[in-house]
């Protein structure tokens, strides 16, 4: 058996080619070539909650379990804690465990970053990410792998903690600048391209359609039912809202509310691979493209990178 830690899976991963994985994931799900059963998640507390997940595709088996910890960050530690397993296709022998926070940072990454490919405009030399801990991190590096940007705004409720994020940033996109800004509000009005990345329960962005209007939009942050990142002026502004995943319907706050409070009409979310295979994503209008995630893309992107680990000699082997 094969482990690989942050160190290991961080040398093996090449942006675009995650990006590729993302998409054929995204096939995978839309041709329902695959067995992913309902996700169990345990909200033990309203700041921690558990989730347990496998995922059976003919080249590609697994399972993720994962905590997600708001309260991390009094101790130093990612608010994602958990491992990957990899199974043996024919057997089902687990041959990897991995690293399950670093896996899904970069997963998650190019997954916001696949919705930017197909929702932007290629031409778009700023974005903005709102909300500075882990994710933030992932997402900003790949949005500056998939659009050629000049500068990237990122703001969050600890300027201290923003500042820091800022210049760490920095280091690893030199050729973009990297600026702190002091408020959301900010962040929209300078950027083209805009990420949320908070767990918050009321939106981030300003309910102001002539600031948001034109602007393109990618919601990680929201997870639950009662969180959101979106106000009400979006849905007046998109004619489509684009998902990862179907189910993201019955989870996030970002879509459940403005459905229940008829500010936009459920049959008009569509996934994003949908809009892909009918090409009728207009990205010179506001677009919204929300993620929730699924085990499909940790067992897709896990075993590449198993698969590369193993061409490379990368991990450290385990004997049971």
């Amino acid at each position: 058996m094969l482990f690989l830690n942050k160190q290991d899976i961080s040398s093996l991963i090449v942006f675009e080619e995650v990006i590729e994985r993302i998409e054929k994931a995204m096939k995978i799900y839309d041709d329902k070539e695959y067995i992913m059963p309902d996700r169990i998640t345990i909200n033990t507390t309203d700041t921690e909650t558990y989730q347990y997940m496998p995922c059976f595709t003919k080249d590609a088996k697994g399972t993720k379990a994962i905590t997600l910890n708001l309260e991390n960050y009094k101790y130093g530690k990612p608010t994602i804690q958990g491992i990957v397993t990899i199974n043996n296709p024919i057997s089902g022998e687990v041959e990897c465990i991995i690293d399950g926070a670093t896996l899904t940072g970069y997963r998650t990454g190019a997954v916001g970053s696949t919705g930017i490919k197909y929702t932007t405009n290629e031409l778009c030399k700023s974005a903005g990410v709102i909300g500075t801990g882990v994710q933030g991190f992932y997402q900003s590096l790949y949005a500056a792998s998939i659009r050629k940007l000049e500068n990237l705004y990122v703001t969050d409720c600890d300027k201290n903690k923003c500042i820091e994020f800022a210049k760490n940033l920095q280091s690893h996109i030199p050729n973009v600048n990297v600026v702190p800004v002091d408020t959301a509000k900010e962040v929209v009005e300078k950027s083209e391209i805009i990420i949320t990345v908070t767990p918050s329960e009321n939106p981030v962005i300003p309910d102001d359609e002539g600031l948001i209007r034109g602007k393109h939009f990618v919601g990680i942050g929201s997870y639950k039912p009662s969180m959101r990142e979106y106000p009400q002026s979006i849905y007046k502004l998109v004619d489509k809202i684009y998902v990862d995943v179907d189910f993201a319907k019955e989870e996030s706050g970002d879509l459940i509310t403005p459905c229940e409070k008829g500010w936009f009409k459920e049959e008009n979310i569509e996934t994003l691979y949908t809009g892909i295979k009918n090409k009728n994503i207009d990205k010179n209008k506001t677009t919204f493209y929300k993620s929730v995630g699924m085990a499909l893309f940790d067992v897709v992107v896990g075993d590449y990178i198993y698969k590369k680990a193993l061409e490379k000699n990368i991990g450290q082997k385990i004997r049971l």
